[in-house]
């Protein structure tokens, strides 16, 4: 798919959510001492709502791509849990594995003192509803995006990503680390307060002076100068990249087999 049109049904699909898994204000969350497992994949939408939550409770997790036909991670759902079914949420800190993504949203609210609840009855069915047509929009005439798997070849290290669930271009990044299941610590880079919405120029025009808040965001500045989604760090071969053309070009020549 060609990336404006790629970027525009990206757009489309996180509009269908009304943009939800955007903005973490203020969360009251702790962040668990050791990272958060998470089983899943990007086209499925019972995995988006929890993605989403993981956004807006403003908490990080290892990503274990799960995608259809492969073989790197669902064995370990299996022997965690007893059966293939996605998500799946495992916590070292705890030692609980949860299937049922409204399960899993509760048990991240009230574990980590979040105030998140999951939809349940007709507000459930209404967002689910929802997240498969977000899925669909991604549909192209040939495949949907981080449905199934490609052959690649195993990193050594996990890699990160700055994103946040409704990121159009961070969709993009993290549909292709799916298909190729690279594991990567997902840190959740939300929007901290209102003058961060909109895109990056629009803040960079009439915000400038307003202070960076939101705990990834201020990392990211830290770390790369600037506040932008999608940022890719590998640490097995020390590359750092910014903009979702550039990352899935590296990722596609420096994993997929």
């Amino acid at each position: 798919m060609p990336q404006a049109l790629a970027v525009a049904s990206s757009v489309v699909a996180s509009s269908l959510r009304g943009w939800r898994g955007t903005a973490a204000f203020r969360p009251r969350t702790r962040q668990p001492e050791q990272p958060l497992q998470l089983y899943e994949f990007e086209a499925c939408p019972y995995c988006r709502l929890v993605r989403e939550a993981l956004t807006e409770l403003d908490l990080d997790a290892v990503i274990h791509p799960c995608p259809r036909g492969g073989t790197r991670f669902r064995p370990e759902v299996k022997a965690r849990g007893g059966k293939l079914q996605f998500p799946f949420l495992f916590d070292p800190n705890t030692g609980r594995g949860i299937y049922e993504s409204a399960d899993i949203i509760d048990y991240l609210s009230q574990t980590y003192g979040g105030r998140l609840r999951a939809a349940r009855g007709a507000a459930r069915r209404l967002a689910l509803g929802s997240a498969t047509l977000a899925s669909l929009a991604r549909r192209d005439l040939k495949h949907l995006p981080g449905l199934r798997a490609r052959p690649s070849k195993a990193p050594q290290q996990p890699l990160e990503l700055y994103s946040f669930e409704s990121s159009p271009y961070s969709r993009l990044v993290r549909e292709v680390l799916c298909e190729l299941e690279l594991p990567y610590l997902l840190r959740n880079t939300a929007k901290a307060r209102w003058e961060d919405m909109g895109p990056p120029s629009m803040r960079r025009t009439f915000f400038a002076e307003t202070p960076v808040e939101g705990r990834n965001r201020q990392r990211l500045l830290e770390l790369a100068g600037r506040v932008q989604v999608p940022y890719l760090v590998d640490p097995n071969t020390s590359t750092a990249l910014f903009e979702s053309a550039d990352i899935i070009r590296y990722l596609e020549a420096e994993y997929a087999a």
